[in-house]
């Protein structure tokens, strides 16, 4: 088993989905992988698109009093010793009690929440990127209060902007889910109930997740290609997943739900028979 890691933002392969290291991922497909296709379940996918596509009118700069007031907060963390501050994952603690403000009187909090926490990510992420564990305290919390405060400042513009498209995005996304549970679809990666669009790219998906040690439960491992598995299901595994792994064969290491893997494993051997 490998340690938990902090939270991490931007995962390109996964939509640029926030995903931290204590969420519960699972691949889905058939029946309950469709059911789970819904427009709440696709909210943070469309809230990670549409941060992107707002980001040009969202401009805002970081307040000097919010800059002031983080780096004087920050300044405790970093007199432990050894300190231990991650600029992402600290950053990010900051969405919670913001977001909430910022979507109390909205008419759909929860798509309100999504739009903003998706700011957020996209802030932290943008303004930690590059501060190794090597970096000074003092440099990753100057990143993480540069990165909560541009987010603060841009979190009611991104939400409004992004409540003018999010009809749209939803059905679009939701179509990518149909797709990824469909019968020729690899399967749906779901997050804490969170579709996460993988854009057909599955195993790229699995591989980012890998890297923050991301647990997927449930699942069955065996080596897969165009949607076909063949290998050994395991009925309630669950894998505690590794470093990214460079597979450039036909087939990959999936991790897919235990139905799937026998399911197809009989479909599997049933063609070889006939072969």
């Amino acid at each position: 088993m490998l340690a938990p890691a902090p939270a991490h933002a931007g995962l390109a392969a996964c939509g640029n989905i926030n995903v931290e290291a204590e969420s519960n991922c699972e691949v889905k497909t058939g029946v309950e992988c469709a059911a789970d296709c819904t427009p709440i379940s696709v909210q943070a996918a469309c809230s990670a698109e549409l941060q992107v596509t707002c980001n040009g009118k969202c401009t805002a700069s970081a307040s000097v009093e919010c800059s002031g007031s983080c780096e004087a907060d920050c300044v405790g963390e970093c007199e432990v010793d050894p300190p231990k501050l991650d600029c992402k994952a600290d950053c990010n603690l900051k969405a919670d009690a913001q977001c909430q403000g910022e979507c109390s009187a909205a008419a759909n909090k929860a798509q309100c929440a999504a739009s903003c926490k998706a700011t957020f990510a996209a802030e932290c992420d943008a303004s930690c990127t590059g501060k190794p564990p090597s970096a000074t305290c003092q440099a990753k919390c100057q990143a993480s209060c540069k990165g909560s405060c541009q987010a603060e400042a841009r979190a009611s513009c991104q939400v409004d902007c992004q409540t003018d498209a999010y009809a749209g995005c939803e059905a679009k996304i939701k179509g990518h889910c149909d797709v990824d549970c469909s019968s020729t679809g690899d399967g749906a990666v779901y997050c804490d109930g969170q579709y996460i669009d993988h854009g057909g790219n599955l195993q790229e998906c699995i591989n980012a997740l890998k890297a923050i040690n991301v647990k997927v439960d449930g699942s069955a491992q065996g080596s897969c290609s165009n949607g076909e598995c063949q290998g050994s299901a395991e009925g309630s595994a669950s894998c505690a997943l590794g470093g990214p792994t460079n597979d450039a064969g036909g087939g990959v290491l999936l991790a897919l739900g235990a139905a799937l893997g026998l399911g197809r494993l009989r479909r599997s051997r049933r063609r070889a028979g006939r072969g």
